[in-house]
Parts: C-alpha cells; structure tokens; sequence
C-alpha cells in the first residue's frame, strides 16, 4: 500500500442494514492488515466505533480527533494509538484533512455528509487534490448521489463536480483501489479556513 492514512467518515449510529456495521469491521481489518493508519472522528459507537476496533483488533494505527463537546456523547475512543480533542468541528475537519491521504465515506447521516461535502468543496476549489470514495454499500449513498446530479442538472455545478469523488461498491474493491493509488508526494496538507 503507498499510502500510509485514511480518514474514514462513518455514523456515529449502526444504521438500519446488518451491511453497514459487516462492511465496516471489514474495512477496519483490511486497513490494518495494510498498515493504512485509520483517521476518525474519535468515538467509540456506531459504525466510527466499529471501524476503529476493528483496525485495532487487526493490529493497526489508529488516529482519533473529536471535538471537546462531542467527547461524552459520542463516547470518546480511550483504546486508540492517539486521540486528539479539539475545541471546535472545523479544527476537528481540518485536522482529519491534515493527517490523511485520502478520504473514505460509509454510511452515516448529517454529519457524515457534513463532512463529506465540505471535502469535496475543499477538492472543487483547490485547496487539495486527495482522493475520496464514497463506498455505496446496499445503495446507501444513492440519494447523496442523486443530489449531487440533481445540483448539476440544475446548473449549480459544473458536470466536472463528479470527478471529486469516485463511487465503489463495497470494500474489497475499495482495498484494491487505495492499492493501485500513487504514493502521495510532499508534506500533507493544511488547510486554510475558508
């Protein structure tokens, strides 16, 4: 694998498909069978939580970042290789931006899509060209997706806004995918407030 981190943007719920949480323990296994550091939102429930055990179970890094208000909430992950907690949601984005090479979506709802967009914006005005996967297990994703057409059929982006992203299955051929990337060149990324 030449990249070394993956942030992961997933629920903070299991959702309402056995798939999700399945899908999610497999990528969490598979990225630390790679040695691909996990970057998440830091808690310990839902799919997050699920992803991060399952890469620590697989013997992986594992990089946390929350938020100080969302830490009892969301149950801050104390098991993780490093947790950071931040004082606001976009010093947490942007310090998942910085530590990553690249930028995986699961299931997940507000906040994942949340975080989701905001990516894909930070793509679409040059502030970084890492690669995002939207893993689109059972269908979940498609409205997110049909949206996001809709906004291009309406005229409000361009037909290029679907080249910031690319859609996958499940996570196998996602594996694949992050296996045939390029190695990231230079230092990561800072983001600049926007």
């Amino acid at each position: 694998m030449r990249i070394s981190s993956v942030a992961v943007f997933c629920g903070s719920r299991f959702g309402s498909r056995p798939e999700y949480a399945a899908q999610s323990r497999a990528l969490g296994t598979a990225l630390g069978q790679a040695g691909v550091r996990l970057v998440y939102g830091g808690g310990h429930v839902g799919l997050m939580g699920t992803v991060a055990d399952a890469t620590l179970a697989a013997g992986g890094a594992v990089t946390g970042v929350i938020p100080r208000f969302l830490h009892s909430r969301e149950i801050m992950h104390e098991g993780v290789t490093d947790l950071t907690v931040t004082e606001s949601m976009h010093d947490r984005k942007a310090r998942m931006f910085a530590c990553s090479d690249a930028f995986v979506v699961m299931p997940g709802g507000l906040g994942t899509f949340d975080e989701t967009i905001e990516i894909m914006t930070w793509r679409q005005l040059r502030q970084h060209d890492k690669p995002i996967y939207i893993v689109n297990i059972a269908g979940w994703a498609d409205p997110l997706l049909a949206m996001i057409d809709a906004c291009i059929e309406d005229g409000f982006a361009s037909p290029s806004a679907r080249d910031l992203f690319a859609v996958v299955p499940d996570v196998a051929t996602l594996m694949a995918v992050l296996a045939a990337l390029p190695a990231p060149t230079g230092a990561r990324d800072t983001v600049t407030t926007l």
